[in-house]
């Protein structure tokens, strides 16, 4: 009898009567929740501010006709919210993916697609590829998800809000797939995705930024940079550019910037090893001396 999957993958992969699972949403009710609230809080933080002023406005002047606009603006709100709210339950109910089961174990000849609604079943020879895709952004996860290429759609399954998959070692569930699929000659590959447009400027680092990531005093910063084909982008504030045109700060491009970061610190490991591994011993002489 199946045990429940060790290790990293404890939380989301499972056994089954007829198979192994791998989840993606725990539950359909929190699923739904995170949906209705997301679709009524963002035209309530987007209009809010709005109606408010508005209100008093209205109470403060009397008039009929800035009444009348407080009038529009909560009728406009109220309908933002409710055709938000139908487009998030659609997507949701739709195309959300709750879990995959391959059947049965050991040797899987079907594979199992359940969504919110509804569960679909297909021959393994229908499966042509599946493909776990991690997204990056300086190093850290930003998503992931399985896309199933089957014969006849693309299937993309992503992991609920809050859902454990979310957190899983991408390595350990391509493996696992591998391990699933690989009697069934169903090719598993792993791809890495790495964020490197990032809004100039707000997203790229001041100087004193990449100077601590570095760990370099600031004024090394900009010889770094053009030794190692970092890009800068100068500019001057808007606060700045009536008063003082002629004051300029710079900014580095953090994909490359991160990068560096990285080559530095193995750099210095690297280095550390090594002047450990040439540190002198005792010579014979000392050992003789001590005898």
């Amino acid at each position: 009898m199946a045990t429940q999957q060790p290790g990293p993958l404890a939380e989301v992969v499972a056994p089954v009567t007829a198979g192994w699972r791998l989840l993606f949403m725990p539950s359909r009710v929190r699923e739904l929740a995170v949906a209705l609230g997301g679709s009524v809080m963002v035209p309530s933080v987007v209009g809010g501010p709005l109606l408010l002023a508005a209100l008093v406005v209205a109470v403060i002047s009397g008039s009929s006709l800035v009444w009348g606009g407080f009038w529009v603006l909560l009728a406009l709100t109220v309908v933002a919210v409710i055709v938000l709210t139908v487009a998030m339950m659609y997507v949701t109910v739709s195309m959300t993916v709750r879990w995959v089961e391959f059947r049965p174990l050991g040797d899987p000849a079907q594979v199992v697609i359940a969504r919110f609604l509804r569960s679909s079943t297909m021959a393994m020879a229908d499966l042509q590829r599946v493909v776990v895709i991690e997204r990056l952004s300086l190093g850290q996860r930003q998503s992931i998800k399985v896309v199933l290429h089957t014969r006849s759609e693309t299937v993309e399954c992503e992991p609920a809000a809050f859902a454990p998959l979310a957190r899983v070692d991408a390595q350990a569930l391509t493996s696992w797939l591998t391990e699933q699929l690989g009697r069934s000659q169903v090719a598993v590959e792993r791809q890495t995705v790495v964020k490197r447009n990032f809004l100039r400027p707000d997203e790229w680092w001041t100087p004193s930024h990449t100077a601590e990531l570095w760990q370099v005093p600031v004024g090394e910063v900009d010889g770094i940079a053009a030794q190692r084909g970092v890009e800068i982008y100068g500019y001057t504030p808007r606060a700045a550019a009536m008063y003082s045109p002629a004051t300029t700060v710079t900014v580095y491009d953090p994909g490359r910037a991160y990068e560096v970061a990285e080559e530095l610190r193995a750099e210095r490991a690297a280095g550390q090893a090594a002047d450990s591994t040439a540190a002198p011993g005792p010579s014979e002489d000392d050992a003789t001396d001590s005898r």
